[in-house]
């Protein structure tokens, strides 16, 4: 019996992000990385710096009388950065905002995906929500955001 859908939406979602072309320069990371930092761009799915070790907060509900079906809401913590050796914010901010614009679009229905918002079907609805821009000068400037991708399943 599946007990969440914590698990595929997490796949789902980086595979969604690795497979756009906008992204084909981009590392996207699965979760906290070690130091390495020869990729200046980067999505990680499932880490941000505030959320520590936290990747998705969870809760479950039943939906209804007789409990057959719960459902479930849960947000994904997710990190764009954008690193360079300059100490230029402005641009650093502005390509850490076109990564999440980036995220964002490959979650929005189109009129040839009219239901991107599912995550491919592992759940009933994902959307960006939360953020906070991070900005530090560590060997050039560093902007990150920080941001959830939040989801609505039935299980």
């Amino acid at each position: 019996m599946q007990t969440s859908r914590v698990p595929a939406a997490v796949d789902a979602l980086l595979a969604i992000l690795r497979a756009r072309p906008a992204l084909a320069e981009v590392a996207i990371v699965d979760g906290p990385t070690a130091v390495n930092l020869t990729s200046r761009r980067r999505i990680y799915v499932g880490w941000s710096p505030s959320a520590g070790q936290q990747a998705v907060e969870l809760q479950q509900e039943f939906n209804g009388a007789g409990a057959r079906t719960r459902d479930e809401v849960f947000a994904i913590s997710c990190y764009a950065e954008s690193r360079g050796g300059d100490k230029d914010m402005s641009f650093r901010r502005g390509d850490a905002f076109d990564l999440v614009g980036e995220v964002e679009a490959a979650l929005r229905a189109t009129s040839s995906n009219p239901t991107a918002p599912n995550l491919g079907g592992v759940v009933l609805w994902a959307e960006l929500t939360t953020g906070n821009v991070l900005q530090e000068i560590s060997e050039g400037a560093q902007v990150g955001v920080e941001f959830t991708v939040s989801c609505r399943a039935r299980i």
